[in-house]
């Protein structure tokens, strides 16, 4: 079995080449602007715009399995075509799919979205993850979707990083108080990609945290995590902010929690412990920017 991971230099990317070494799979990773660290891996440069190289790293690769994992924030080009390129010529070969979505895609009115939900955006990049993944549901019929939420760390995270940046005054802005999501540790979601990719599910997954916390909330939680003091993280509301942006998103996976069921550790802190894992103190990640400043 070779696994092509796509988007294999990002902090998702490589903690699944880690996982794909560590259990001793072939694999195959691409960059956009450099490749990974991970000597395992044989590595191809490949921009998801560009089909005809898309193509031929599937040709000279010929994987079993496609994960994708990349990231085009909103980019319509990458995280909307990109997706629909790679479900053509994925199923066009016989290649197994799984395609990393995002909660994103949610609007936030209904709170609870279970893998029924139907798509309703309120952002450029919610609108094209959306299209990105209702054009690999119509494409390549037997992929998974895995819908997934704010992703984070041991303290790798973009998300993490900022909330240090906002600690130490070196980033303006706000963590918000009303934005409420459900993260995942990093090393949980590629466990769980990994596992839905070697079974013989098909359509769609949430796998998430199973704690919904505001993003404020997962700040102090990294801040008291890293020694910093979380009086120092700045607070605000989205609801008074001009950003766009979806409220209280909580991705409900009971319905497909049996079929590889990863662990999905709690967001909150339990006491007694020095240093969690990041996924119990998780961070929060950027959602927008007004100026200078940028609110979370």
């Amino acid at each position: 079995m070779t696994v092509l991971i796509i988007g294999a230099s990002g902090f998702l990317g490589a903690e699944l080449v880690r996982q794909a070494n560590a259990a001793g799979r072939a694999t195959a990773a691409t960059f956009n602007s450099r490749p990974g660290d991970a000597a395992s891996a044989t590595w191809h440069p490949l921009d998801l715009r560009d089909a005809l190289r898309l193509n031929a790293v599937l040709d000279a690769v010929a994987p079993s399995t496609v994960i994708n994992a990349s990231s085009g924030d909103a980019d319509w080009a990458v995280t909307a075509d990109g997706p629909l390129r790679l479900a053509v010529a994925a199923a066009s070969r016989g290649i197994r799919l799984v395609h990393v979505s995002s909660d994103a895609i949610f609007s936030g009115t209904d709170v609870h979205y279970d893998e029924t939900a139907l798509p309703d955006p309120v952002t450029p990049y919610g609108a094209a993850k959306a299209v990105g993944e209702t054009a690999v549901r119509l494409l390549h019929p037997t992929a998974v979707i895995a819908r997934t939420s704010l992703i984070i760390g041991d303290g790798g995270s973009t998300h993490e990083r900022l909330v240090h940046e906002l600690a130490a005054g070196t980033r303006q802005g706000a963590l918000f108080t009303d934005d409420v999501r459900c993260p995942v540790h990093v090393t949980d979601l590629a466990g769980a990609l990994w596992e839905l990719a070697v079974s013989d599910a098909a359509g769609v997954y949430h796998r998430a945290g199973s704690d919904p916390v505001s993003r404020y909330a997962l700040g102090a939680l990294v801040a008291r995590r890293d020694g910093l003091d979380p009086a120092l993280l700045p607070a605000g509301r989205r609801a008074d902010s001009r950003l766009l942006g979806a409220l209280d998103v909580r991705l409900d996976s009971r319905a497909t929690s049996g079929v590889a069921p990863a662990a999905r550790r709690p967001a909150r802190t339990r006491p007694g412990h020095k240093r969690k894992t990041a996924e119990e103190h998780s961070p929060v990640s950027p959602v927008g920017q007004t100026g200078d400043t940028t609110e979370y």
